[in-house]
């Protein structure tokens, strides 16, 4: 008898232990970041996996069966995911869609931002949600995380708050990382021509003026006049590279680089969902070493 409970016991015990929180994610820096913040507590769901397209997407029948009994669905949010009514109507009201990105300060596309050479008139006023660019922003979704599983697991709440200022500070490591690379181009030659206008909040951090020829999606319509203008600011700026970017189509770039004779640099990851760089760390790694090897001297 004694023998068949400690075999029990043992069993017991070994089990592994129980997430306290279930959430689902719909970008995978996203899961990455919860899994920081969260560690064993938290069971990452991802939704959106690496190697998707962000700006088409929409979940289907197999991912709301996915987020079943999860306390909360997390967003980028700034309407980069246009579907999100749709998604509470068809979750219900148990499930909680946090929206990441609606605290963090927007840029906007408009005359007056001093990040932008020019202001695509297809993107004019439109938010950018391509908040993650920044190591700022992730240190302040990095909090909000924290918070929010806090909310629903409070015996965690020191854990998730240390967790949060642990990922912060490897953000901000990062950061002095990437000035310290991006220190090698001059000032005056720190000008990203990107394929779509996803750059902004990297722009603004690191000290570049902004080109983006397509608007806030890479599908955007774009006219000649538009080609026309950016071709000229290149030239007038005596810009040396421009990006394509790892979803994108590369078609007007290549039209771009064959009338202003800049080169094409390696591709840049703007949405953060490349297979092989869907952490912030290495995105930011992989973008700040293309550019730097472009726009260096």
């Amino acid at each position: 008898m004694k023998l068949t409970l400690l075999i029990v016991l043992a069993a017991v015990f070994s089990l592994p232990a129980q997430a306290a929180l279930k959430v689902a994610t719909l970008h995978p820096l996203l899961a990455d970041l919860a899994r920081q913040v969260g560690g064993e507590r938290v069971e990452v769901v991802e939704i959106l996996k690496a190697g998707s397209d962000i700006h088409h997407f929409e979940p289907g029948g197999r991912d709301i069966a996915a987020m079943r009994g999860a306390r909360y669905i997390l967003a980028c949010g700034k309407h980069l995911e246009s579907y999100l009514d749709k998604l509470r109507d068809s979750v219900g009201s148990s499930i909680e869609v946090i929206e990441v990105g609606r605290t963090i300060p927007s840029l906007k596309m408009e005359p007056g931002q001093e990040i932008f050479l020019c202001c695509p008139h297809h993107a004019h006023s439109s938010i950018d949600p391509h908040w993650w660019h920044s190591a700022d922003n992730m240190r302040r979704a990095a909090r909000v995380l924290a918070a929010v599983f806090a909310e629903a697991d409070p015996d965690g709440e020191k854990a998730y708050e240390h967790a949060a200022k642990a990922a912060g500070d490897r953000f901000s490591q990062l950061k002095k990382w990437a000035q310290n690379e991006i220190a090698a181009i001059p000032r005056g030659d720190r000008k990203l021509v990107t394929a779509h206008a996803a750059f902004g909040y990297f722009c603004k951090e690191y000290g570049f003026k902004s080109l983006p020829v397509l608007g806030i999606g890479r599908s955007d319509d774009i006219s000649a006049q538009y080609i026309a203008q950016a071709i000229q600011i290149i030239r007038d700026n005596q810009i040396r590279a421009v990006f394509p970017e790892d979803q994108a189509n590369p078609k007007v770039m290549a039209e771009i680089v064959r009338s202003t004779g800049a080169r094409t640099g390696r591709p840049l990851i703007a949405d953060g969902t490349a297979s092989e760089a869907h952490t912030f760390e290495t995105m930011l790694a992989h973008n700040v070493r293309a550019i730097v090897e472009a726009l260096k001297p």
